[in-house]
């Protein structure tokens, strides 16, 4: 797979579309529709309201977590939360 720049104009993802063997015309109508900047342009709305500064994010209890992690970030996090002491309401 070839390493892509993380701004790729239509036309580039149009060719790398073609690259990948999907369908080029379903996925350059999708693209050109705009029909899901909307949905889209929320979703990084709530991710940055969240704390997301980059990807990949995992929330884990609240808890947050950027970046590609090792599975021992994830399981010392995971083994945070397990210890703790429920809060009553």
């Amino acid at each position: 797979m070839v390493e892509r720049p993380p701004n790729l104009s239509p036309q580039e993802l149009k060719q790398y579309a073609g690259e990948l063997k999907l369908d080029g015309q379903s996925f350059a109508q999708c693209l050109d529709s705009g029909k899901h900047r909307q949905a889209i342009a929320r979703d990084v709305e709530e991710g940055a309201r969240l704390g997301a500064t980059g990807t990949p994010t995992f929330f884990i209890n609240g808890r947050i977590l950027v970046g590609a992690k090792p599975l021992t970030a994830f399981q010392k996090l995971i083994d945070t939360e397990l210890t703790k002491k429920p809060q009553s309401k």
